[in-house]
């Protein structure tokens, strides 16, 4: 009876497998070998050992009772701003005091102008050159190139793929409106 290659290659890695097995139990029941000698000869377990001390264990504190807690009064989803330390006893004697300005004596400016309130939708590519094209808060659909003036108020000043800048015809409140896609 002939055995085919296949029977014979899983009959050798079966082999092997028991082998390895049989060599590593033998290692592991075997005598303790001295490393300190090099002359390959094992010494005996008791020879190659040397007793340590162990440390006394009081197995009494681990069974100690349970402490009550406290109940604590942290609540992690509560914020409350950091306190302010007490200044020192140098700062706050050498510290002047803070001089207050009046809101009414600063001078304010002209109010900003209001936000440009159009969704910039997309861009249209054409033999003319880009277009841009935007919705309006009433939802009329607007377009327009660079330069142009739309809807009388606003003047595109460049195109991009994703934002447009636009600006009130007098020039002021220069705005860069991205896509929307609505």
């Amino acid at each position: 009876m002939k055995l085919n290659a296949s029977r014979s290659l899983v009959l050798l890695a079966a082999l092997g497998v028991a082998l390895t097995v049989v060599v590593m139990a033998r290692r592991a029941d075997g005598p303790v070998t001295n490393p300190g000698r090099s002359n390959g000869g094992s010494a005996t377990a008791t020879a190659g050992i040397k007793e340590t001390p162990v440390a006394d264990l009081r197995l009494d504190r681990l069974k100690a009772e349970a402490t009550e807690l406290e109940a604590s009064t942290r609540n992690p989803f509560q914020f409350k701003p950091k306190a302010v330390p007490p200044p020192s006893r140098s700062q706050a004697s050498t510290a002047p005091a803070p001089v207050v300005i009046a809101p009414a004596l600063v001078p304010q400016g002209p109010p900003p102008p209001p936000p440009i309130a159009m969704k910039y939708i997309g861009v249209l590519e054409t033999a003319q050159g880009r277009v841009a094209v935007f919705r309006e808060t009433s939802g009329d659909i607007v377009n327009g190139k660079e330069g142009d003036i739309i809807d009388g108020r606003y003047r595109l000043l460049k195109i991009g793929v994703e934002s447009a800048d636009v600006a009130y015809v007098d020039g002021r409140g220069r705005q860069t409106i991205r896509l929307s896609g609505q």
